[in-house]
C-alpha cells in the first residue's frame, strides 16, 4: 500500500495486469454477484434524470424493475447501488447478439442520447473504491470471473492500473493519475 493525496492505494492496481475479455466472460460481472454497482449520491441524481433517455435501450425486466424501485435503491447497510432483476443482474443490463452483457447507459451515452458513461464504480471495475472519512481506498478486487481477464492483460502486459487509465481520471483526477505513473514507474518498472 501506498498514499497518494488522500488515497490509500494497493499495490495490486500496478502489479496485476488486467484487460477485459468480453468473448471469453460475456460480461458476467454485471449478471453475478449479490449486489448492484455502488454509487454515490450525486450519481443517484443522474441517473434519475437521465432514466427517461436511458429507458428505451433497456429490456422490459429492467424498466419492471427500475420502475417499482426507483433508478437506484439503497441497501439495509445504507449504501447506495443499482436495482437488480430478481437478485441477479443488474437492471440496466441488456445482451446483444451474442449473449454478451452490455450495460444500457453506456450504450445510450455511445449513442449520443446522454453525456453520462456510467456509474464510476462499473467504469473502475476491477478496482473498487472505499471512501471512509479521511481518505479513501483504492483496491484490485480479484474475482475468479475474471480470470480469462487477468491472462488477457498479462499476455498483452497491461497493468490494471493502465486498463482503467479513463475511469481513474475520471475519479481522482489528471495530477493524481500522473502522480501513480509515477510511482508505477520508480517502484514497479511499469
Amino acid at each position: 500500500m501506498f498514499q497518494l493525496g488522500k488515497t490509500i492505494v494497493s499495490e495490486d492496481i500496478i502489479a496485476k495486469d488486467f484487460v477485459c475479455n468480453l468473448s471469453a466472460c460475456k460480461g458476467a460481472c454485471c449478471v453475478e454477484g449479490d449486489a448492484g454497482a455502488p454509487l454515490d449520491a450525486d450519481e443517484v441524481k443522474i441517473l434519475d434524470r437521465i432514466y427517461p433517455k436511458v429507458k428505451p435501450f433497456l429490456r422490459k425486466e429492467g424498466i419492471e424493475v427500475i420502475e417499482a424501485t426507483g433508478a437506484s435503491v439503497k441497501t439495509v447497510f445504507g449504501d447506495l447501488e443499482t436495482p437488480l432483476i430478481n437478485g441477479a443482474e443488474c437492471a440496466y443490463v441488456i445482451f446483444d447478439e451474442n449473449n454478451t452483457a452490455l450495460c444500457g447507459i453506456e450504450e445510450a451515452y455511445n449513442q449520443g442520447e446522454i453525456d453520462w458513461k456510467k456509474p464510476v464504480s462499473c467504469h473502475l471495475y476491477p478496482i473498487r473504491v472505499k471512501d471512509y472519512s479521511e481518505f479513501s481506498g483504492v483496491n484490485y478486487e480479484k474475482w475468479e470471473i475474471c480470470d480469462d481477464a487477468c491472462a488477457l492483460g498479462k499476455e498483452l502486459q497491461v497493468p490494471v492500473y493502465k486498463f482503467v487509465k479513463e475511469a481513474l481520471i475520471r475519479k481522482f483526477g489528471e495530477d493524481w493519475y500522473t502522480e501513480l505513473e509515477a510511482v508505477a514507474q520508480k517502484n514497479f518498472g511499469k
